[in-house]
């Protein structure tokens, strides 16, 4: 027979006395009582995940609970942990819309309680066992045997808890993967390569990526036996769509890339078969440890302000932004800023040596930036002109104009804050950049092969009209070979013109345009297999419409993998309507949108990989 005792009364009678003060109990749904943490005074932090076992362990029967009668059903009492509140085309209130699964936080406390094998309790009732682990980005992704939950049902706000279950409450079964109509079925491996692909296949563990298609997803299941293109015959062990690609993971070792990855295809020797009770589908794989990508972040002007009065004088026509900025942005979790400056400033006359002064106020600009963790993107805002010529003219050469970024390089390409060189602001050419962006990233891997080089796109690199203007930016396998750490830069408004001057203040916003003014640039990037990166987009602060427009845009682009940073922020804005710093100092309703997806965690490997 369970004993009758009040839980807390037999917790409390294994307990050292100093300890019973900082024990705490909540109510479970069924009305008994549930343990939720253990704060330690000399610790000042949760219990550690000894201390949570060795407290379990206190309890007669190896599980948490107690019943109020022996006949009847046992509710638990159980840790539990709050489903993480995030909706997009992969999960829905937190819950992972392709497979069972939810998020919840990665603390020590949730890592230490959801282990695979665990049997958990959704909100919903359902008993599930934990199949595999997934810690990414500040979130744990606890997988489960069985259907796909019900976002709606078990979400946030709601709880995952970890249960042990009497007997009388039934496992649900886990169902026999649906039969595969056709065995014969191949699909072509997926074509890109960097730190953690070799063409298409996963370096860490045996994995293939092909497109996420209806036909593969039918065909690619848990259970079935798929055939590699130098004749070996794996059993999938788990599969994951991301980003219009499906991640295909076997058994086995690691596969060699360059015999079964593109242009192969990996086929389908047979219809899928259960699993054997308790395997994990992914507990095999091992992702590699990252550091959380910025995608949040925003331009600091100032040091492009007065163009028409060059070189101009500091704190008069211009002015670099005070390291106050950097500490606001950076509290605010935006740590990457695109920095403005001026070519003719930092290089009074062509094929010259750069000026002392500004690279001294160019490099305290970086300095503040490391002080606070911040990472910077070097803008040339000079719209393809150097005192108002064009380069590629008879007096502005595109050897000249890429031998300054060559100059720049060497003088700031070892700074710790630089993030990379963005070549030019907004070109405007019609077909003439392509060849001047070449050149310049060219010289700049003479000197510095690290760093980012973020290219712009030609009208102004406007992210609506990216793939008509830019049709011979890519013209060259330079610019497409990975090994360049190249990363294309867009720049996307919601006004009509989408030139960003909001010039009709009754003009209206529907919900998903700025989701719809980045996807032909965003679906250029996946065509092509490149990054990119929104360099500037901002909205106006009278109108709410945009801000929510803005709000799902961010969502979209963390979903892909492209950062941006808004305009603008820095000093010297007045009243300008997209500012974020304006006259008086008030917060500005775009910021808090920023901010939110600023502490959003993400599921991005590097600027434009997801995992």
């Amino acid at each position: 027979m369970v004993s009758r005792l009040p839980l807390q009364r037999r917790l409390l009678i294994n307990l050292p006395l100093s300890l019973h003060r900082n024990l705490r109990f909540d109510v479970h749904d069924h009305g008994e009582p549930m343990f939720t943490s253990f704060v330690s005074k000399a610790c000042k932090g949760p219990m550690s995940a000894i201390a949570l076992s060795a407290l379990f362990a206190l309890v007669p029967g190896s599980g948490l609970y107690a019943a109020t009668t022996p006949t009847t059903g046992v509710s638990t009492v159980a840790y539990s942990a709050l489903i993480n509140k995030f909706t997009n085309s992969y999960w829905l209130n937190g819950s992972w819309r392709a497979s069972a699964g939810v998020s919840v936080a990665a603390t020590q406390q949730n890592m230490a309680a959801f282990k695979v094998g665990t049997a958990v309790r959704t909100a919903d009732g359902q008993i599930r066992t934990v199949t595999a682990l997934k810690p990414a980005s500040g979130a744990l992704t606890v997988f489960m045997n069985g259907p796909v939950l019900n976002g709606n049902l078990v979400g946030y706000p709601n709880r995952l808890r970890v249960s042990t279950v009497a007997s009388t409450l039934p496992m649900p079964v886990e169902p026999s993967p649906a039969p595969v109509s056709a065995p014969s079925h191949a699909a072509l491996i997926n074509k890109f390569t960097n730190s953690y692909w070799l063409n298409g296949s996963w370096r860490a563990s045996a994995g293939v990526s092909v497109a996420a298609t209806a036909q593969n997803k039918a065909a690619f299941v848990v259970g079935a036996s798929v055939r590699t293109a130098d004749g070996q015959v794996r059993t999938i062990t788990s599969v994951k769509a991301a980003s219009g690609a499906l991640s295909v993971f076997m058994d086995g070792p690691a596969l060699d890339g360059n015999r079964v990855g593109y242009p192969n295809k990996l086929s389908l020797a047979a219809g899928p078969a259960l699993l054997p009770a308790g395997s994990s589908p992914i507990g095999n794989i091992t992702l590699p440890a990252v550091k959380p990508v910025q995608l949040v972040g925003v331009a600091l002007s100032g040091a492009a302000f007065g163009p028409s009065v060059l070189p101009g004088k500091h704190g008069t026509n211009y002015i670099y932004p005070a390291e106050s900025y950097y500490k606001k942005y950076a509290e605010q979790g935006l740590k990457l800023v695109r920095l403005p400056f001026l070519w003719e400033r930092i290089q009074p006359r062509l094929d010259t040596e750069l000026d002392t002064a500004q690279l001294t106020l160019l490099t305290q600009s970086l300095d503040f930036a490391h002080k606070h963790g911040v990472k910077v993107v070097l803008d040339m805002h000079n719209y393809y002109r150097y005192y108002r010529q064009p380069i590629g003219s008879e007096t502005v050469s595109i050897q000249s104009f890429a031998n300054t970024w060559k100059r720049i390089a060497q003088k700031i390409g070892n700074h710790p804050a630089l993030s990379g060189y963005g070549l030019m602001n907004e070109p405007n050419t019609k077909g003439l950049w392509p060849q001047a962006a070449l050149a310049a990233a060219k010289e700049i891997r003479k000197v510095d092969r690290t760093h980012w080089i973020y290219v712009a796109g030609d009208r102004f690199s406007s992210a609506w009209h990216w793939p008509q203007s830019n049709t011979q930016l890519i013209a060259d396998p330079w610019m497409r070979d990975p090994n360049n750490k190249l990363i294309f830069e867009a720049h996307m408004y919601l006004d009509r013109d989408t030139s960003g001057m909001y010039a009709d203040k009754t003009e209206t916003f529907a919900p998903e345009l700025g989701i719809n003014r980045a996807k032909p640039f965003v679906d250029w990037l996946r065509t092509n297999n490149l990054r990119g990166f929104i360099g500037e987009m901002g909205v106006p602060n009278y109108a709410p419409d945009a801000i929510v427009a803005m709000d799902n845009l961010l969502g979209y682009l963390r979903e892909n993998c492209v950062p941006m940073t808004y305009w603008a922020g820095g000093p010297w804005w007045g009243n300008y309507i997209l500012a974020l710093d304006v006259a008086g100092g008030a917060e500005q309703p775009q910021l808090a949108v920023l901010r939110k997806h600023a502490a959003t965690p993400n599921s991005c490997a590097a600027i434009g990989e997801p995992l």
